[in-house]
């Protein structure tokens, strides 16, 4: 394969059959299934979004609002269908993570890591 989409692509399709992604398929599913879970994790996914915007927008987050994530973090850890979904979302972000680190490998090695620069 000498062209990096075609790998690329053969990438995406690697994920969408791996373990990681299929448990997190079906916990999605699940709580999607379920009108008072679903409004409860859209609820939370809606602040989660909110805060991670006005932070990179430079803006101030009030006192308030993070008291208000914290209770709905608290609320949403304890449906274990919800708390099941953001372990599996954690995981499939190590995987993404672990990946870019190979990915980006060429890059490192022609520059250096940032600490090797001094």
């Amino acid at each position: 394969m000498s062209n990096v989409y075609d790998a690329a692509y053969e990438m995406e399709k690697a994920i969408r059959a791996s373990n990681e992604y299929a448990d997190l398929q079906r916990l999605y599913d699940l709580v999607n299934s379920d009108e008072s879970t679903k409004a409860m994790f859209e609820n939370f996914r809606n602040l989660q979004m909110s805060l991670q915007q006005k932070q990179m927008m430079g803006e101030e987050i009030a006192p308030e609002e993070v008291e208000q994530a914290q209770k709905t973090v608290q609320l949403v850890q304890q449906n274990p269908t919800i708390s099941q979904l953001m372990e599996a979302e954690q995981r499939m972000s190590m995987v993404i993570a672990d990946l870019n680190k190979i990915i980006m490998k060429p890059l490192e090695d022609l520059y250096g890591m940032p600490e090797q620069q001094q």
